[in-house]
């Protein structure tokens, strides 16, 4: 049974805390809690706004309150200067009301120091669409996302950010440079001005030695643009929906060598072919990866193009978006 299955089931009759839930952590950032039952235990796996889908130390239900511990890594400095490191605790405690949930985040600070204590707030992510029919599925006219000359119709995810991106010789290319010695530099991602719901998007990419990028369906779904030739599949590889879906089998290329992407986006469902593979075969996305924009999975977003990490080049990006009917 897929984990989306677990997820919802007659257990969350009984355990309401049961399911998954779409949060917006402290400062804004997108987060996810999948809360299920195995074997008479909870379990949780955690999204902190980046990184990836990971399982806490433990969850239980205490007097109505779901109670979520992971391990934190402290750090502070002695009387004689020296570095201290351990770990401890980090306690999140969720409350709710209907389908809001509200949580608090219990930081260790150590060295005799108070905690840190923030609030948060969360939503129950709704059921999982079935399976779509995608023989079924009718997609509309090809927009050109990329026109090959300039960047219009795209943005920077944070205006504040440095724009690396330009177009060279017909490439929509991401220049990430830092120097050796000198501060980091925070480069930024890019994105549609359009917004777009479920669709067919078709990518060019070129990705060299050691770059990192991704393309985000709806802003929030990072499917991995990465060189990982030679290495066995695994869901932070190329082609994979980042640290949630592991493609069937690795399919890049080389680095250096022009790749192609075929991803069809339909009822939170993914098909990812890469160069010719099909390597996620309409597989159910739980929630949003790390980076995304919000943790909303019901509303529309853009496609953006992560810079934030490397260097990278695209070319020739084209969307379908889907056809309802009526």
């Amino acid at each position: 049974m897929y984990l989306a299955a677990a997820l919802g089931v007659a257990a969350a009759a009984d355990n309401p805390f049961i399911g998954g839930w779409a949060l917006t952590i402290p400062g804004g950032g997108a987060g996810w809690l999948g809360v299920e039952e195995e074997n008479g235990q909870l379990k949780a796996n955690l999204l902190w706004g980046g990184g990836s889908v990971l399982p806490v130390a433990s969850a239980t239900v205490e007097d109505g309150k779901l109670i979520v511990t992971r391990n934190h890594n402290v750090q502070w400095k002695d009387a004689n200067n020296v570095t201290v490191k351990t770990n401890l605790p980090e306690t999140i405690t969720a409350t709710l009301d209907g389908d809001a949930m509200k949580l608090t985040i219990r930081t260790p600070r150590g060295n005799g120091q108070e905690d840190e204590v923030k609030e948060f707030t969360g939503q129950k992510v709704p059921p999982m669409p079935p399976t779509p029919d995608l023989k079924k599925v009718k997609f509309g006219k090809a927009i050109q996302l990329f026109n090959g000359k300039d960047l219009t119709g795209w943005r920077l995810t944070d205006p504040n950010a440095i724009n690396g991106w330009s177009v060279k010789d017909g490439l929509l290319v991401n220049d990430n440079i830092h120097e050796e010695g000198q501060p980091h530099k925070n480069y930024g991602n890019l994105r549609t001005d359009e917004e777009f719901e479920d669709f067919n998007i078709k990518v060019n990419v070129r990705v060299g030695k050691g770059e990192n990028s991704g393309v985000y369906l709806r802003g929030i779904y990072e499917v991995q643009m990465v060189d990982s030739y030679g290495k066995p599949p695994d869901p932070h590889n190329m082609g994979a929906v980042y640290s949630r879906i592991k493609p069937t089998e690795a399919a890049e290329k080389p680095a250096g060598e022009w790749q192609t992407l075929d991803i069809t986006f339909v009822d939170r469902h993914v098909t990812v072919i890469l160069n010719g593979k099909k390597i996620i075969d309409n597989q159910p996305v739980l929630g949003c990866t790390g980076g995304a924009l919000w943790s909303d999975v019901t509303r529309p977003g853009p496609i953006y193009l992560q810079g934030d990490h490397t260097s990278i080049e695209y070319g020739k990006i084209v969307l379908r978006p889907v056809v309802k009917n009526g």
